[in-house]
């Protein structure tokens, strides 16, 4: 019986969390100014994809821990494997400014230095995010 009970309040608490988790969300995305992207073009140097993988990856998840990061997605083009598309959201300009200046982010700057061939980085203003729970 008490196994039972303790299943149900946790099935009950989960549904609970994601019940909220939206609405969550949907408040976390309210803010004064527009959301400020980054999307960086990387050609990685042929042989360094696993290896540059890893560096951004390990940034990536130390990035969404600061304060003004909201997101921070790594896509890897299905025509050039060697072609990565990085996607990061912050609060503004100054959150991404604040983001470099991270240990996390140093590290991963110069742990591939030599493993990029081509980067390029460009700047935009969020119009609209649709997603699911929104």
């Amino acid at each position: 019986m008490l196994k039972s009970v303790a299943i149900t309040g946790a099935v009950l608490l989960a549904a609970i969390a994601a019940a909220l988790l939206p609405m969550r969300s949907h408040k976390a995305a309210a803010q004064s100014g527009p959301l400020y992207i980054n999307a960086v073009d990387i050609d990685v140097v042929p042989g360094q994809i696993d290896n540059y993988l890893a560096a951004l990856k390990e940034n990536g998840t130390a990035s969404v821990h600061e304060p003004g990061c909201r997101e921070f997605d790594i896509a890897v083009s299905q025509k050039d494997t060697n072609h990565v598309l990085i996607f990061e959201v912050y609060d503004n300009a100054a959150a991404l400014d604040a983001h470099r200046q991270t240990d996390h982010f140093k590290k991963y700057a110069a742990t591939t230095k030599d493993m990029v061939a081509k980067r390029d980085a460009r700047a935009f203003s969020l119009v609209a995010m649709n997603m699911k729970g929104m």
